[in-house]
């Protein structure tokens, strides 16, 4: 079956690292597990034999076609949808419970799948994906890194995350140029923790972290936030009137989104 570029379609072949990204999901016996772009079934077969129940959300139509003939358990369900398009929601109440998430995630659409599953978190439990490497890196970086950003800090209010391996370019087919690293996200949603509402906040992180190279009140003050006001609340939450957003927590920045309320 020939592969379609446009789809960002790099196959994993590498049996050992399926079976360690389908371990990394727990036991999920009693579970139901959604498999994001199952591809050519490498996770697929894994996940048949360990979930109660496998939802598999495929776009491409042969490759959703060439699953259903592959995987004809009544437990197996093949759906040929955008995955941005998918109801995880109706699948958890259907389930009963909240699901597990697998997934090959394309390197063009990852950050838009990944905004998908944070709105959809009352209905998720974890996830296990594998990404582009540098965008892993950027996930689950710390503040003060050379790779924490908005990314990071988004993510990581919906849960914490953890990196588990790395995969090289010679573990799919074809090959990409880059290596592919999988994480596991718990979603576990910070918001009530920290005092800030959630639309509210997400708003402000993308204010502050509008352009890496200017400081805090800068980007406040782009944001229309007058100078003086911002001085003020930096000064009140005791950050340091030149940092940049990515050298403050979530904390820091939940506090500073609370004073300038």
């Amino acid at each position: 079956m020939p592969v379609k570029p446009r789809l960002g379609q790099n196959f994993l072949v590498d049996v050992h690292a399926a079976r360690r990204i389908v371990a990394a999901l727990g036991d999920v016996s009693a579970r139901t597990v959604v498999e994001i772009g199952p591809g050519r079934g490498a996770i697929t077969g894994a996940l048949a034999s360990t979930a109660r129940r496998l939802i598999a959300i495929e776009l491409d139509r042969e490759l959703a076609t060439g699953l259903r003939e592959s995987c004809r358990a009544e437990h197996v369900t093949v759906i040929e949808q955008n995955i941005l398009q998918f109801d995880f929601a109706e699948a958890a109440e259907q389930a009963g419970q909240r699901l597990s998430v697998a997934g090959n995630l394309p390197y063009y659409i990852t950050s838009p799948i990944l905004l998908k599953l944070a709105e959809c978190h009352a209905a998720l439990d974890l996830a296990v994906l594998m990404v582009q490497r540098e965008v892993a890196e950027r996930i689950t970086a710390s503040p003060g890194s050379r790779d924490y950003g908005l990314l990071s800090a988004t993510v990581q209010m919906y849960g914490p995350v953890e990196t588990l391996f790395t995969l090289p370019p010679s573990a799919f087919a074809p090959r990409p140029e880059v290596d592919s690293t999988v994480f596991r996200w718990r979603f576990a949603p910070r918001f009530v923790e920290l005092g800030v509402e959630e639309a509210g906040f997400l708003r402000f992180l993308r204010q502050v972290f509008a352009q890496k190279r200017k400081t805090l009140a800068n980007n406040l003050r782009a944001a229309g936030v007058p100078a003086h006001v911002a001085v003020a609340a930096l000064t009140d939450t005791e950050i340091d009137a030149h940092a940049r957003a990515e050298s403050v927590s979530v904390e820091g920045l939940a506090a500073l989104w609370r004073r300038l309320q």
